[in-house]
């Protein structure tokens, strides 16, 4: 062998390369990662949607909604196991729905009814129980009263499930502000509790499924339980240990004066944050709402970074408030503030009554309104497929 064609075995690269192996024939171009949504979008657009849901007992409306922020979640949910949690509060949505109803049914509505579904036996009670029954007549209008109320409560619990879907617990705690880090880990703790837990039960139950064991019934939920807790209790003791290596609760010293001022700011701040939304729900307090709220969201901001002073912490790679984080805001915020002006105009259309019983109409002004919602499932990027492990 020549001493020219020898040297790249020697020296592991001909000279005048570069050290970088050559692309394969036939695999594909790897493309930029795009940046992902700053999470705190995801949140102010879904609270924005159960904001809206507030405004209306229309079940049309509502469904719309529903339907939206599935879409969304549907379009752009991350291949992560956090983000498996919406499917859960759907059913709790579900739940409330038929609790709900159920109560209804069996303790009687405050809703006069003509039309009457069936009769049950209804139980005596004593004097001082007066204005309560127990079985007794089930009409149509009270159960469309209660069916119509309970959407709203189930609505709002699916939007905040679509921001548990789309948000990055780890992401939005590196996002707030200094001030509200050690509040911050508790919450996300909080929330990212019901993933994890769901999570470890479907791992347990399709390993018992591999095994041959029973994965259902009271059976499979006792012994799929204590597992569960194991692992709950081993990740909470491994967090700690993490929290405690990384120097959390580590504060700076601030001089007195500032942190008083800091203080003042901060609770005075949220008096005038409370005072001033209670302005703009109510008539009599139209005039001094909006002045007092903007007084009270100044004050709050300006403790809040005074109190960021106290934390030390560095941020890696801190999350961008790009155009599309504003875009994704903006349509739930416009989603909101346009169902609040379509029921201040029109409040029947979005408030069906049940007595005549009659069918809910779907106002198109509103429903135009919700549709804005679907903007994110256009304006940001798909997530990334998952990755399969070579054989």
């Amino acid at each position: 062998m020549r001493p020219a064609e020898a040297a790249p075995r020697a020296g592991g690269r001909a000279a005048g390369t570069t050290g970088v192996p050559p692309a394969r024939a036939g695999a594909p171009a790897r493309h930029q990662r795009t940046a992902p949504v700053h999470p705190g979008a995801w949140w102010l657009w879904a609270l924005a949607l159960g904001t809206a849901a507030t405004r209306t007992t229309n079940p049309l409306l509502l469904a719309l909604l529903v339907t939206v922020s599935a879409y969304v979640v549907i379009t752009r949910r991350p291949q992560a196991p956090w983000a498996r949690s919406y499917g859960a509060f759907v059913k709790l949505a579900l739940a409330v729905l038929l609790v709900r109803l159920l109560f209804t049914t069996l303790l009687g509505s405050p809703i006069p009814g003509t039309h009457t579904l069936l009769t049950l036996p209804e139980v005596p009670l004593p004097d001082w129980a007066q204005g309560i029954r127990l079985g007794g007549r089930v009409t149509a209008e009270g159960l469309a009263f209660a069916l119509y109320d309970a959407m709203k409560l189930a609505t709002l619990l699916i939007c905040v499930g679509a921001a548990n879907a789309l948000a990055n617990p780890a992401r939005l705690l590196k996002s707030l502000p200094g001030a509200l880090y050690e509040m911050g880990v508790a919450v996300v703790v909080a929330l990212t509790f019901a993933p994890n837990l769901i999570a470890d039960v479907q791992r347990l139950r399709a390993a018992r499924r591999l095994r041959g064991r029973p994965d259902r019934g009271l059976r499979g939920l006792l012994q799929v339980g204590l597992p569960v807790l194991e692992g709950a209790l081993e990740r909470s003791v491994a967090l700690a240990a993490a929290m405690d290596a990384r120097g959390y609760g580590r504060t700076a010293q601030l001089p007195a004066a500032v942190r008083r001022t800091t203080a003042a700011l901060t609770l005075g701040g949220l008096l005038g944050v409370c005072a001033g939304t209670y302005g703009l729900l109510t008539a009599a307090g139209g005039t001094y709402g909006i002045p007092v709220l903007l007084a009270g969201v100044a004050a709050a901001v300006a403790g809040l970074w005074l109190g960021g002073r106290r934390t030390v912490r560095t941020r890696y790679r801190p999350d961008r408030w790009d155009a599309r984080a504003w875009l994704v805001t903006g349509s739930g915020a416009a989603v909101a503030a346009l169902l609040f002006l379509a029921a201040a105009r029109d409040p029947a259309a979005l408030h069906p009554g049940v007595v005549p019983l009659r069918a809910p109409a779907l106002p198109l002004g509103p429903a135009a309104a919700v549709l804005l919602g679907l903007l994110p499932s256009f304006v940001t990027p798909a997530p990334e497929p998952a990755v399969k492990e070579p054989s």
